[in-house]
C-alpha cells in the first residue's frame, strides 16, 4: 500500500550527538574484531591485510606461500629460483602463536564431576554388580549396560 503524500520525513542534523563519538562507533562495527588476541594487538589499520600479515610473518593465500614445484623432464633444466623474503618486523607474533600451539590441549571429553562421584560411590558399594547398582539412595536409575560403559 503507498505511503500517504508528504508522510515521508527527511532526516535533520541530530545537534545533541557527538559527532565524534558516532563516526567511532560507525568505524568500530565496520570493521571486524580479530578474535586472536596476538595478531589484533599488533595490527596496524593504516596499512592493508596482506602488508599487515606479512610484517608478521605469516601470509595471506597459502598457495603463494608454499608454491608447489612443476616437475621438469630432465634434472638438470631445473631452476632454483631465491625467492625474496619480505623482511618479519614482528616476530613477536610468530613467537606467541607457535607457543600457544604448542601448548597442552586440555582433555574436554571427560565426564562430569558429579557423574564421576557418583560412578565411584557404585563401585566401592556394589563392586562389579551392576544389577545392584543402579537403585540407590541418589534416586537416580541406570540401566546395567549403561553402567558398566561408564565404567
Amino acid at each position: 500500500m503507498p505511503k500517504a503524500k508528504g508522510k515521508t520525513w527527511r532526516q535533520k542534523f541530530g545537534y545533541n550527538v557527538n559527532q565524534k563519538r558516532l563516526n567511532w562507533n560507525a568505524g568500530r562495527k565496520a570493521a571486524p574484531r580479530i578474535e586472536c588476541s596476538h595478531i589484533r594487538h599488533a595490527w596496524d589499520h593504516a596499512k592493508s591485510v596482506r602488508q599487515n600479515l606479512a610484517k608478521m610473518g605469516l601470509a595471506v593465500d597459502p598457495n603463494k606461500a608454499v608454491p608447489l614445484c612443476k616437475r621438469k623432464v630432465k634434472a638438470m633444466q631445473v631452476d632454483t629460483e631465491e625467492r625474496l623474503k619480505e623482511l618479519v618486523r614482528k616476530p613477536y607474533v610468530l613467537n606467541d602463536l607457535e607457543a600457544e600451539a604448542s601448548l597442552p590441549e586440555k582433555e574436554g571429553n571427560t565426564l562430569s564431576r558429579d557423574l564421576i562421584d557418583y560412578i565411584c560411590y557404585m563401585v566401592e558399594n556394589h563392586g562389579e554388580d551392576y544389577k545392584t547398582a543402579p537403585v540407590n539412595f541418589i534416586g537416580r536409575y541406570l540401566i546395567p549396560n549403561s553402567i558398566s560403559y561408564l565404567l
